[in-house]
């Protein structure tokens, strides 16, 4: 059982939960007995990042696992960049839920936590019920708008490959440097660049979630096939990550009901510059596609 667990037949609640030795924590809100969403984060972010999104979805009678990934929690950053492939990071998610005593729950995802749960709802249907993902579209997706402008986007992620370079870059600890920094390449709030420091300040972070990047040469060797649970995808037209193509692209993997959402004027992060509306379209994709 979990750290701090408490049992009530097969459903655990949890704030921590195992897998390979490592130890991952949890924010486990909301009724036990309710339907269950596992809400993922991205990079760089922990699960703090849905904090003004978890409330609403609570408040509507659903239980919410938000767990700090692979690298993002203290006691699970094992050496090695293997260690950080999809495969592995879909596990972790699974072994989440099997351990809380959830056999079947909702995907909510963003960023590098949206190529986790593409992953989830194209090797593990039988295990998700909906997924609503934000800003990432499927990897495929992705890498189809790679000649029609993504590439253009995507330049850090060939710079995140680069040994020690990464690590350099994220390692000054001064806040005021580091929110100026935060701003400038990440645009970022100053709120937001101040939780990233306080995680690139941890020992091994920086290189435990910049391994998310080196690993995609494993990742991308067998990447998810098409999803056939219902979707919700969230883009923003504010991303200088991802592109409209890339967004567009991703009809094209879903072979179920689909529903594509475009925010006007806001960046890559979205839960952050939009947590109201963002509950809104999750809970009611999930309510018109809930047995």
């Amino acid at each position: 059982m979990a750290r701090g667990a408490r049992d009530l037949g097969t459903v655990v609640e949890v704030d921590t939960f195992t897998r390979d030795g490592l130890t991952f924590d949890v924010i486990d809100e909301g009724p036990l007995d309710g339907p269950v969403i596992v809400a993922l984060h991205g990079f760089p972010e922990r699960a703090t990042m849905w904090s003004e999104v978890i409330p609403k979805l609570t408040d509507a009678g659903f239980r919410v696992l938000a767990p700090n990934q692979r690298g993002y929690s203290p006691g699970a950053r094992p050496i090695g960049v293997r260690n950080y492939a999809l495969e592995k990071l879909e596990g972790d998610i699974l072994a989440l839920a099997d351990q809380a005593g959830v056999p079947k729950f909702h995907v909510l995802a963003h960023d590098w936590g949206a190529a986790v749960a593409w992953q989830l709802a194209g090797n593990h249907g039988d295990r998700v019920h909906t997924a609503s993902v934000l800003s990432v579209p499927h990897p495929r997706a992705f890498r189809d708008a790679m000649p029609r402008g993504q590439i253009l986007h995507s330049w850090y992620m060939l710079l995140f490959q680069i040994p020690r370079l990464p690590e350099w870059l994220f390692s000054f600890n001064d806040r005021e440097a580091f929110q100026k920094f935060g701003k400038s390449w990440m645009k970022v709030s100053d709120r937001l660049a101040e939780r990233i420091r306080e995680l690139f300040s941890e020992p091994g972070a920086i290189t435990a979630t910049v391994n998310w990047y080196r690993a995609m040469r494993y990742s991308l060797r067998s990447p998810a096939p098409a999803v056939r649970v219902p979707t919700l995808f969230i883009w923003s037209d504010g991303d200088s990550a991802v592109t409209r193509a890339a967004a567009d692209a991703n009809l094209k993997y879903v072979d179920a009901p689909y529903r594509f959402e475009v925010f006007e004027g806001v960046s890559h992060w979205i839960a952050e510059e939009r947590p109201d509306q963002t509950a809104a379209l999750v809970l009611e994709h999930i309510g018109e596609h809930s047995a």
